[in-house]
């Protein structure tokens, strides 16, 4: 009983799609940090020439983080270029800690020259200076990395912005994985189908998700590169192909098969090659996940009797059971610094996201929503993307590892569903 439950409730979650619409997502900030830091963002100068303005990108993308206070960045005129015209009382007035200036200046081949600075208010002296050279075509990207050279300057973290995430949305009967910025802007479809997409999962590198199509109604595992377009099938065996998670070097997937009877984890090359399986129960045994370091698999079997969560030598070995409090516990994902496990938990009648400590063992519910889903920690561990609903409605949503800072990405009149966030670019 306790598996055929199990088995619906995988099945339930996997189908649970309705209609969408083929707007961008849009993020709305539901929780703030502690202690953010007071910062303004000031209009670069000559930036009214590119198609967007650079720090409107820069200021929401910080703001967006929950790690600053946007300070007013009005009403200066002219605007400042260099750290000897900022009048530094002033900004102290205005309650900012940190100032960001900078220029965009044409260049004779159509690019543009984008420069920037970082000032402490309080010391009067600048933090950081960069210059970046980018077509109009790049001005997101180039803007994300500013935000992502600030945040980390004064957080000490490295920042995301410049990252991206999946999901897949449907509308009439037609599935789309997405790919979009982390920010849920310039979304582009990578697969379409008339059947369900699930359990997208990004390449280390991030040049090729793997996931599970149904377009030839049964799940069947692929590889998709994002830079072609081409793909390859590189899991259709007899019964359910499922599940895929690419180890860190990107060489290996870690797939879920019921070839041999009930499902089982088995390791395959990134082609589909040297098929073997990993673990050997009665019992179902799935959602792999690779811990940063190559050494572990995370994953979710009912050989307890109900559904917890597993960890296991990479090559194949004895598990070792996590998960002890409530009955339900699964869809483990780990931190990139491995001291994270995030994992959903029914509690209460709602699935939850959770986080343990894997220390301490202690455990943290994050969310206070009815039915989560799909936890992706962002590659600085400091987020988790997972799906949930709001009002009946699946949307995607984010929090931060520590639960202060909340968001819900959303799609007017859609259902949004199976994020995956993407790994860093490539420097």
């Amino acid at each position: 009983m306790m598996r055929s439950a199990f088995l619906s409730l995988v099945l339930a979650a996997l189908l649970f799609f309705g209609k969408a619409a083929y707007a961008q997502l849009t993020i709305e900030i539901t929780g703030g940090g502690a202690n953010q830091i007071p910062i303004a963002v000031l209009t670069f100068a000559g930036e009214d020439r590119l198609p967007r303005k650079i720090t409107d990108i820069v200021e929401a993308d910080l703001q967006r983080s929950g790690r600053f206070r946007m300070q007013y960045a009005g009403g200066i005129n002219p605007v400042p270029t260099e750290p000897s015209q900022i009048d530094f009382g002033e900004w102290r007035n205005r309650n900012a800690d940190a100032l960001v200036i900078g220029t965009a200046q044409p260049m004779p081949d159509g690019r543009f020259e984008v420069r920037f600075r970082l000032l402490d208010v309080t010391r009067q002296e600048q933090l950081l200076g960069l210059g970046y050279t980018l077509a109009p075509a790049q001005l997101r990207l180039t803007a994300h990395k500013i935000a992502d050279a600030i945040y980390e300057k004064l957080t000490g973290e490295r920042g995301v912005f410049a990252t991206r995430i999946a999901y897949v949305v449907k509308q009439a009967g037609r599935y789309e994985l997405k790919v979009a910025d982390a920010d849920g802007e310039n979304a582009q479809t990578a697969l379409a189908s008339r059947e369900p997409i699930i359990s997208p999962a990004w390449a280390p590198d991030g040049s090729r998700i793997a996931y599970v199509s149904f377009e030839s109604k049964r799940p069947v595992v692929y590889v998709h590169s994002l830079t072609t377009g081409r793909r390859q099938v590189v899991a259709n065996f007899r019964g359910s192909n499922s599940a895929p998670a690419w180890s860190p070097d990107g060489k290996q997937l870690a797939v879920v098969l019921s070839r041999d009877g009930p499902s089982q984890i088995y390791l395959m090359n990134a082609d589909g090659s040297n098929v073997r399986r990993i673990t050997h129960s009665q019992a179902i045994d799935t959602e792999p996940f690779f811990s940063a370091d190559g050494q572990f698999i995370y994953f979710t079997s009912d050989r307890s009797g109900g559904p917890q969560i597993y960890r296991m030598p990479a090559a194949g070995g004895d598990p070792q059971r996590l998960t002890f409090e409530g009955s339900y516990n699964v869809s483990p994902r780990v931190s990139p610094d491995g001291k994270l496990l995030a994992y959903v938990t029914r509690n209460s009648g709602r699935f939850q996201l959770a986080v343990m400590d894997l220390q301490s063992r202690q455990v943290q519910i994050l969310t206070d929503t009815q039915r989560d889903e799909s936890p992706s920690f962002a590659p600085n561990g400091r987020i988790i993307l997972y799906g949930t609903d709001l009002g009946g409605r699946p949307v995607l949503a984010a929090v931060s590892a520590d639960g202060r800072v909340r968001q819900r990405l959303s799609v007017q009149a859609a259902e949004v569903r199976e994020p995956a966030w993407g790994p860093y670019p490539p420097d």
